[in-house]
């Protein structure tokens, strides 16, 4: 008779073998979602591969061929993982290949052309006779695992399908369906450390430092930064409110001629926002500061900030010839990774507090990045990535799921969101989720800030 120290009952299921993935940028925790999934479907004889590299050898499968295991997956057998939930890294390794790249809306899943590398994809998972795939990614993957099942819905009726489950994984924590991504708040408390020692170093030499951190859509990394950091200060993308947006004509730094818009034939128009008004921001809370004695303090910024910066002062960010390399995208955006612009805001603040006070300050810019995204994983990212990789195996071979991603809510209980409801499928793309100004997450860093009373 089962009692609760019992282990769970085999599941009644048709897997035979399972292939796991990961996609994108590393993440504090992610072996503890591997190793957890892989453990659970290799003690009931469900065989594992971890393939490695992302999609990139999956692309390059060329038939009748057969992958080499040791070069394009691994067999993980639980026997060989005691211990890796609590390392860092990635055992199976990432890469940013993405087999959907081409399908940008509905029709183009049904043009041969475009779903060819999902074509391959599956390809190659069929012969290495896989029945379900996991993905572990951020929004893009989570596109490309939907993107992939759409792929499936549209084949012969005869032909085999692959499963496919989600594992939603971003240190930036702008994911919709989930409160909180695994190595979330493993980077944060790395970025809130560097804080606090920004602080100490602030208050000794009575100076300011602006923080330029990860966060490219959104702010939740620079918002848990600030306040586990103690700072002063923090904004992100969703601070800048309509009033301080504006546009501007693209010009590629390159070639110094306006970017063309190919649907209009007209020049290129990109948004922008005022960055005197952030400036006067930030010099606020450092006139309050002064009145308290304090003359010293830490601001953190999101790196999103950069893409949206004038070109004027993206200009001014970057050495000339970084400057010439730039491309715009599509949307006339640059490279955040590429714009270090505390230093600029850092040199502004400074003039405009001179400007309006008569007194120097030193205002030093910094920027934090890659660092954080194998830091070792907290206790709560490893009990959290291990309930994800577990609810992989939960959602295929006991519930016997397809085109879900898992997440958790409350006390880490498992939830499985169809892709239909993250995912707008009228431009194939997850839907985004930035900080809503205003909810208690963000108005807990307003309350902890000096108080800046609105003028006028």
């Amino acid at each position: 008779m089962p009692t609760p120290l019992s282990s769970p009952p085999r599941p009644k299921t048709d897997l035979r073998r399972v292939a796991i993935l990961f996609s994108g940028g590393p993440a504090p925790a992610a072996n503890a979602v591997i190793a957890s999934a892989a453990s659970c479907f290799s003690k009931v004889g469900i065989e594992v591969l971890g393939i490695r590299n992302g999609y990139s050898q999956l692309m390059e499968y060329k038939p009748p061929s057969r992958l080499e295991e040791g070069v394009a997956y691994a067999i993980l057998d639980h026997r060989d993982l005691e211990g890796a939930r609590t390392s860092s890294g990635i055992m199976i390794g990432t890469a940013r290949a993405n087999p959907g790249k081409l399908c940008k809306e509905p029709k183009d899943l049904d043009d041969p052309k475009k779903t060819a590398p999902l074509q391959t994809t599956y390809d190659a998972l069929r012969s290495l006779e896989v029945d379900a795939l996991i993905s572990i990614g951020g929004d893009d993957t989570l596109t490309t695992a939907a993107k992939f099942k759409l792929f499936q819905d549209r084949m012969p009726a005869d032909k085999k399908r692959i499963r496919v489950v989600h594992l939603p994984k971003t240190i930036d924590n702008d994911y919709q369906g989930i409160d909180f991504t695994f190595g979330y708040f493993s980077a944060v408390e790395m970025l809130a450390t560097q804080c606090r020692n920004l602080l100490a170093d602030a208050v000794a030499a009575r100076a300011y430092f602006i923080a330029q951190v990860m966060g490219r859509k959104a702010g939740w990394l620079a918002y848990g930064a600030a306040i586990a950091g103690e700072a002063n200060l923090v904004i992100g993308l969703e601070d800048i409110p309509k009033e301080w947006w504006y546009q501007e004509i693209t010009v590629s730094p390159k070639t110094g001629k306006q970017v063309i818009d190919e649907k209009t034939g007209k020049p290129q128009q990109r948004d922008v926002f005022k960055v005197d008004a952030v400036v006067s921001r930030i010099v606020d809370m450092m006139e309050v500061r002064h009145r308290e004695g304090k003359p010293y303090g830490v601001i953190v910024m999101a790196e999103g900030l950069g893409e949206y910066l004038p070109l004027d002062v993206i200009h001014t960010c970057v050495s000339e010839e970084e400057y010439r390399s730039l491309e715009p995208d599509e949307f006339g955006h640059f490279p955040v990774s590429q714009l270090k612009f505390s230093s600029r805001f850092g040199r502004l603040a400074s003039e405009e507090f001179q400007r309006r006070t008569g007194k120097k300050a030193k205002v030093n810019g910094v920027q934090f990045g890659y660092e954080v995204r194998c830091h070792r994983p907290t206790a709560f990212d490893v009990a959290l990535g291990s309930q994800l990789g577990v609810g992989a195996y939960r959602a295929l071979a006991e519930e016997g799921k397809n085109g879900v991603m898992v997440s958790v809510s409350g006390q880490l209980a498992l939830l499985y969101a169809p892709f239909e409801k993250l995912i707008n499928y009228d431009i194939l793309r997850a839907n985004d989720r930035p900080i809503s100004p205003g909810e208690d997450f963000h108005l807990l860093a307003r309350y902890l800030e000096p108080r800046v009373e609105e003028k006028g």
